[in-house]
């Protein structure tokens, strides 16, 4: 790797890193300023569809620690901060950020099995199964969503709204407003959904047509998961509780064609 690209000091190695930084010092700035340019440099090269850059920069996002300080976060800030996975681990303080930054590596990475919990569906008498990754996978997640969401956001349908980032419901309903106000605008609205999309998405599909490592994605997609103390195997989908796939499961819907 080329020296100037490191995101570590130099003559630094990263397990040195916790004897001279603490989680309350962290420039948070700094660290989100790292890891934008490294993504809009993804973002460039997908647009000159330069899929050896990519690849080579999305290796240097998911290696920086500035990126790892920043996956560590997003899990320990959002609404299942305190929710454990299987091993019953929470990370809430400071010192267990900064190791759990520091130890996020996909060397020898093997995800463990999701706890399985079933949650109410809204009008609805089914439930919905939802399907709860440990702290240290999530942010491992976490850590490669933060490489694959440039690629995605770029080839992504103008018109998509849902699971993307500075979008919203309102957006939605602006361009609907816009192709239904018109004197010669469509008289109908088509409403489709689209069965169990995040349970039935195809494996093999995602593997071959993802662009991320494949051996970390086919750890997220194939750690199956525990309900009623049994462990049960993941033949298909994106499991609703992992980070990282709502962006799956757009660009399962873009059908993305990448060499």
């Amino acid at each position: 790797m080329n020296v100037s690209y490191s995101t570590i000091p130099s003559g630094e190695r990263l397990t040195d890193v916790k004897y001279s930084l603490k989680w309350e010092d962290i420039d948070w700035k700094t660290v989100n300023e790292k890891v934008n340019k490294l993504q809009t440099r993804i973002a460039k090269a997908v647009r000159q569809r330069k899929w050896h850059s990519v690849k080579r920069l999305q290796y240097l996002l998911t290696n920086s620690f500035h990126a790892r300080l920043l996956a560590v976060k997003k899990v320990t800030q959002n609404k299942g901060k305190r929710t454990a996975g299987i091993d019953g681990k929470t990370w809430t303080t400071p010192l267990s950020k900064m190791k759990a930054a520091l130890s996020l590596s996909g060397k020898s990475y093997k995800a463990k099995p999701m706890r399985r919990i079933y949650i109410e569906k809204y009008g609805k008498k089914e439930k919905r199964p939802l399907s709860i990754p440990t702290m240290h996978d999530r942010a491992m997640q976490a850590l490669h969503a933060l490489a694959l969401d440039p690629i995605a956001e770029t080839t992504a349908d103008r018109a998509s709204f849902g699971f993307r980032q500075n979008r919203s419901t309102h957006d939605a309903c602006e361009l609907s407003f816009k192709c239904l106000s018109k004197k010669h605008s469509a008289q109908w609205v088509l409403e489709g959904d689209i069965k169990g999309c995040f349970d039935n998405i195809n494996h093999d599909w995602l593997l071959a047509n993802i662009p991320m490592d494949k051996s970390i994605l086919k750890q997220f997609l194939k750690a199956g998961f525990v309900y009623n103390r049994h462990l049960n195997p993941s033949k298909a989908g994106t499991p609703q509780g992992g980070i990282i796939s709502p962006i799956l499961a757009n660009m399962t819907l873009d059908g993305i064609e990448m060499q």
